[in-house]
């Protein structure tokens, strides 16, 4: 008798387990909620969500995209309300929209050391010139609101507004803005605006952003400049002979049908400020091991490859999905 009375209990503490894990198993497998990754009105929003979702879906996670959301504002609100989890953005861009002051321009503290850029702008002081310049990524960090964080940067991933020569003129001035700085005088400038390579990027103000940046930190004057409404038309311009150079609102390879003939100058102490793409994410809602796959992606991803993807998205049409997963299988992810 006793010992049936053993094997019932028994019996009945391994039911009780059972189904505790059966619980769980339910809890953390099928039943659970995807994880949501955000997108703006871009294709390269999109491109970089797909991304995101297929890299975590790779750690066994389920996920979803809700594209579409419309502007930044839109997606960080849908991310501060709980709708999605995780949104894929621009560094400098984001850094703008929550801390519109910061005067942060280089990407991360070494990019100061490589570029020299530890110095303050010309033109200042001898005592602000010991003044490290203050890095974007450090800055963000700093303006994150409560219940966000970011995992790594991709700092292969350069998107920031480019200086760039028409081919007739490229051979007679340097391609850094650092050695062209003497000669910016001699130069008309077409300044782009508008929304055209990027959508989600605030419309540049020429003095604000292009002008007084170049002014400030190589002691490039540019006399004479035309606004001109948006790249295509900057680039038309430059194709015409009407401008010698021009500042783009993003790098030329998102031109349609890439950069073409125009020759980029090179802005080594970051006149316009640092642009890589980073997640931002709700924290608690990756795992360790979601995050891990996010700096994973992050060390991948380069300029050349995203903004190739983006042209073929924006451009001819590819789906994002399929072409967010080839990617991925390229670089075993």
């Amino acid at each position: 008798m006793e010992l049936t009375t053993s094997v019932r209990a028994a019996a009945g503490v391994m039911v009780a387990v059972i189904a505790s894990a059966l619980v769980a198993s339910c809890s953390h497998g099928g039943s659970a909620a995807p994880i949501a990754m955000g997108a703006g009105d871009s294709a390269q929003s999109e491109l970089i969500a797909e991304i995101y979702a297929g890299a975590l879906a790779r750690t066994g996670a389920r996920t979803v995209v809700d594209a579409r959301l419309g502007r930044r504002t839109d997606y960080l609100a849908a991310l501060d309300a709980g709708r999605v989890a995780v949104v894929g953005d621009e560094s400098g861009d984001l850094l703008a929209a929550l801390d519109s002051g910061s005067p942060a321009r280089i990407p991360d503290p070494s990019a100061a050391a490589d570029s020299g850029t530890a110095s303050a702008p010309a033109g200042s002081s001898e005592a602000a010139a010991t003044t490290p310049t203050p890095s974007v990524s450090d800055a963000l960090s700093r303006a994150l609101p409560e219940g966000l964080a970011i995992s790594d940067i991709a700092d292969g991933t350069d998107l920031r507004a480019q200086f760039v020569l028409a081919p007739a003129v490229a051979g007679r001035f340097p391609h850094s803005l650092k050695d062209l700085a003497a000669h910016c005088g001699e130069l008309t400038v077409g300044i782009a605006t508008g929304h055209q390579l990027d959508p989600l990027r605030p419309a540049p103000d020429p003095r604000r952003d292009v002008l007084t940046p170049l002014r400030q930190v190589y002691g490039c004057d540019i006399a004479h400049y035309t606004v001109l409404p948006d790249d295509t038309a900057a680039r038309n311009a430059l194709r015409d002979g009407r401008v010698q150079a021009a500042v783009l609102t993003a790098p030329a390879a998102l031109l349609p049908g890439g950069p073409g003939e125009v020759v980029g100058v090179a802005d080594p102490e970051y006149a316009f400020r640092a642009q890589n793409v980073v997640p931002l994410f709700r924290q608690g809602a990756l795992t360790d091991t979601q995050i891990k796959k996010l700096n994973y992606v992050a060390g991948e991803l380069t300029t050349d490859e995203l903004t190739e993807m983006v042209r073929r998205i924006r451009d001819d049409h590819a789906d994002p999905g399929a072409t967010a997963n080839a990617w991925l299988d390229k670089h075993n992810l």
